[in-house]
């Protein structure tokens, strides 16, 4: 899970840990995170919603890694999750 939310928003493990030490709100969390330039390949649909579809940013961001998270959960390779060719 820590390697899935690294390759999403730039986080390692110890500033993971800071951010949830220090209570960070999803807003504060995404508003400093790194995020990624490969995150336009995350499509499909995660509690009913295309999420290269939603246009409010931070809601986008959420989906996105609840998106890697359900995969993660269900097992799919982490080279399919992390978007490697």
């Amino acid at each position: 899970m820590h390697q899935v939310i690294e390759w999403l928003t730039g986080y390692d493990e110890k500033q993971q840990q800071a951010l949830i030490a220090s209570k960070a709100t999803f807003e504060t969390f995404f508003q400093q995170a790194t995020l990624n330039p490969n995150v336009h390949l995350i499509k499909g649909l995660i509690c009913g919603y295309r999420v290269e579809e939603i246009t409010n940013q931070l809601t986008q961001q959420v989906r996105w890694l609840n998106k890697l998270v359900d995969e993660l959960a269900k097992g799919k390779k982490m080279e399919k999750i992390m978007r490697v060719n």
